[in-house]
């Protein structure tokens, strides 16, 4: 009888136990589906138009990022084209000490022959198809006269898009003593630039915003490069989520921007392209498994993002709660309140089946003009900017609107 008691009892906690496991994976399965991930050390995507953080993973955190840095050496070069200091179809002679790295079979290259000379173009188009480390070299070079020199012109665009927190040592993205000859000097062989994710999602935002047509390059899936008279090279684009590339989302299209792989930096990536008729850009350093693996997992990323997310346009304050449609006024003369009104229409992404009145809505006011109550202080002037609405959508972080007066209120003489 206590045989058959144990039996049963064993029995039941197996019937348990498998149904809790059961119960475990469908829990998982679902968190799953409802929202986004990365499988890498760090991560950061963003709407490129108005910024919206759409997902971040250690996104402050400066990391090693290899060469994801041409994105950057880009944005110089064409800064630098569009105030004539450089033009496409200028000749650019290779040195022996750049033919070194161009054709180290360790890097990532096209070859290119010590005295031939190539165009700029055709070394900014095999730096961002193939990524060519020896054409990055040859670029910087051209353009500043040396990497230190190139460096402070990476510091300064990187400025303009609102990175200030990175460490800058080539055009590369290499480790400062793979460069030789031209590495620089009392820095360390093994120092790697260093950025963080939300850095390289702004240095993209910017170059697109700023050079559209850099896209021309990033999107173009096969090109030839003539190394010599005698000699071409075929450059097929790396970027497996490519339009009719194995990887390539169902629900978007896209065009860039750049990979890259050291053994400090591990696998990164930057893509972006169009989805439900937003341009978002993705940023993943340091990734899980192999190639393939960044590559899919970067595709569920944006075929999830269109499934549990939707863009909704926001023109007006009342679509949202009530709170945030007006702000007490203290040390008024009359009118103790005033209308407050988005400084411009935006657009933001939701939860699909969220409507806007249904976000969490918070009023914060600018820390200028505020009491020490932290509530609005007169005098307030039609149009000014007194205010943020922070919008927390479920599961999403949250978003700062900046919005402004509607009204005069005058001030109260007391005070």
């Amino acid at each position: 009888m206590k045989k058959l008691k144990r039996a049963l009892i064993a029995f039941l906690i197996a019937i348990l136990t498998v149904n809790v496991v059961a119960l475990g994976v469908i829990n998982t399965v679902s968190a799953d589906t409802t929202t986004l991930s990365l499988n890498a050390r760090a991560a950061y995507a963003i709407d490129a138009e108005t910024g919206q953080v759409l997902y971040q993973k250690n996104a402050n955190k400066t990391y090693p990022v290899a060469s994801l840095t041409k994105v950057l050496t880009l944005a110089v070069i064409e800064q630098d084209v569009r105030n004539h200091h450089l033009s496409w179809n200028q000749k650019v002679k290779i040195t022996p000490a750049v033919a070194k790295v161009a054709n180290d079979w360790h890097f990532s290259n096209v070859p290119l022959n010590a005295g031939e000379s190539y165009t700029i173009r055709q070394l900014t188009e095999s730096m961002m198809i193939v990524s060519a480390d020896g054409s990055a070299e040859a670029l910087a070079l051209a353009d500043a006269g040396s990497t230190a020199a190139f460096n402070k012109k990476m510091q300064a665009v990187a400025k303009k898009a609102g990175v200030t927190d990175a460490k800058i040592y080539n055009m590369i993205g290499l480790a400062n003593g793979d460069l030789g000859k031209n590495s620089l000097k009392n820095v360390k062989k093994t120092a790697e630039n260093q950025f963080s994710a939300k850095d390289m999602a702004l240095i993209s935002k910017y170059l697109i915003e700023t050079y559209p047509d850099s896209l021309k390059i990033t999107k173009t899936k096969m090109a030839n490069f003539r190394v010599s008279a005698n000699q071409e090279y075929q450059m097929i684009n790396i970027n497996s989520l490519l339009p009719e590339n194995g990887f390539a989302p169902k629900n978007g299209t896209i065009d860039g921007l750049k990979t890259g792989n050291t053994d400090t930096a591990g696998k990164c990536i930057i893509s972006t392209g169009m989805f439900a008729g937003r341009r978002v850009i993705v940023v993943a350093l340091h990734t899980k498994g192999d190639w393939n693996d960044q590559s899919k997992d970067a595709q569920k990323f944006y075929e999830k993002l269109t499934e549990i997310y939707q863009p909704v346009q926001l023109t007006s304050l009342r679509q949202l709660s009530k709170n945030v449609q007006d702000a007490h006024v203290v040390h008024a003369k009359d009118k103790h309140s005033t209308g407050l009104e988005l400084i411009k229409s935006t657009t933001i992404w939701l939860p699909k089946g969220t409507t806007l009145n249904q976000v969490g809505a918070k009023l914060k006011i600018d820390q200028s003009d505020r009491s020490m109550t932290h509530q609005l202080k007169a005098p307030v002037k039609k149009g000014q900017h007194v205010a943020y609405v922070t919008l927390k959508p479920t599961g999403m972080p949250s978003i700062q609107l900046p919005v402004k007066a509607t009204d005069n209120i005058k001030k109260n003489g007391w005070f």
